[in-house]
């Protein structure tokens, strides 16, 4: 993620605050995913949540469910939010990319949408790095919008934005290319809880670490 795309998702989040909570936080999908996940954590699991935002659903989830959250989010508003909001969860504000991550030091992590706004070759760097913090089976929940996409502008709740992605098996092959093996996988589509919103396809994959 270059600086214009730091700023740029910085930018986005902090103007869009709770509204993007408000939007997003009811997917059914998405909370099927965290119950998939809690399924398999053992007690009191140390998991990572990239792009945590306001903290709900996931963190918020993971903290009830007595596991060990720490978030990272490059919106200082987003962060801000989820230290509120999931006082049991802890959060950083910094860019996930140049963020040390300890090798082996996660049992599970979460990355929910929050490749998007990185090129193609950022979301495999990232997935990879990803994988090397977790500990030997570490679990990872991932989604996307699994949409082949590269580079595009477009408007996300009535802001600029420029989005990649892949198609539904491009990104599986991403997922495994890092490192990681698939569980699980669940498709759907969700509309926002937004004026401007319409209906979006979502990709959740439940890996484990090859």
């Amino acid at each position: 993620m270059d600086d214009v795309s730091r700023t740029s998702a910085a930018a986005v989040f902090d103007a869009l605050g709770a509204r993007y909570e408000r939007a997003f936080a009811g997917s059914p999908a998405h909370r099927a995913s965290l119950r998939e996940l809690t399924g398999h954590l053992a007690p009191h699991s140390r998991v990572l949540d990239v792009g945590s935002g306001t903290g709900r659903p996931t963190a918020e989830t993971l903290v009830a469910a007595g596991h060990e959250v720490h978030g990272v989010d490059v919106s200082p508003v987003m962060v801000e939010l989820a230290a509120r909001q999931v006082p049991g969860a802890s959060f950083v504000h910094a860019d996930i990319r140049e963020l040390p991550l300890t090798e082996e030091s996660f049992d599970a992590a979460c990355v929910y949408f929050s490749l998007l706004q990185m090129t193609r070759g950022e979301q495999a760097a990232l997935l990879a790095k990803v994988a090397r913090s977790l500990r030997p089976d570490g679990l990872l929940a991932v989604a996307t919008v699994p949409l082949d996409v590269e580079g595009v502008d477009g408007l996300f709740m009535g802001r600029p934005v420029r989005v990649t992605s892949f198609d539904g098996p491009a990104f599986t092959a991403l997922v495994t290319d890092a490192g990681f093996t698939v569980v699980s996988g669940r498709s759907s589509l969700f509309t926002p809880a937004h004026p401007e919103a319409t209906a979006e396809p979502h990709l959740f994959l439940l890996c484990r670490r090859a």
